[in-house]
């Protein structure tokens, strides 16, 4: 993976922003807000990514996270947790996000749970921490380890 990036560390944190904006993009129902007597569909899928520092909780925003690839999602997402924690985000770096990743699985071995919704948005994605279970190998009788995480999407019920 750090090869096909130009040797840049991917992360667990960042497929799945990429694998969330692929999903939207191809279920654009998805990628739309609640407006009151409307439902706004957008065209841009704009990635919040929640980031908890000493100063609270940030969600800056990976802007048309569809058309990046992982090496510059990589790079962003550093960039704007970088400017979280040192409390320097500018309002167009957390405004404008159509969907929210919130990982608490890797940084604070978090297992599983429910991320609340950001208005206006319809939708957040929960990430839990990957634990190690047996599963059935190729061969009856054989077992082997894989890794799993839970992942929770918590909806507006009125757009999805």
């Amino acid at each position: 993976m750090q090869d096909a990036s130009g040797g840049k560390k991917i992360s667990i944190n960042d497929l799945v922003i990429k694998a969330a904006a692929l999903a939207l993009r191809k279920v654009p129902a998805c990628n739309s807000s609640w407006m009151n007597d409307f439902i706004r569909q957008y065209h841009n899928v704009n990635i919040n990514v929640a980031v908890q520092t000493e100063h609270g909780l940030f969600v800056p925003v990976v802007r048309d996270a569809d058309k990046k690839g992982l090496a510059t999602i990589a790079d962003e997402v550093k960039q704007l947790a970088s400017r979280a924690k040192d409390n320097s985000l500018k309002p167009e770096d957390y405004e404008g996000g159509t969907f929210t990743v919130s990982n608490l699985g890797g940084p604070f071995g978090i297992k599983q749970f429910c991320a609340i919704v950001n208005p206006p948005q319809s939708a957040i994605l929960a990430i839990g921490s990957a634990e190690k279970r047996v599963i059935p190998g190729a061969a009856e009788g054989q077992y082997e380890i894989g890794s799993f995480m839970s992942a929770t999407l918590s909806c507006d019920h009125r757009v999805i």
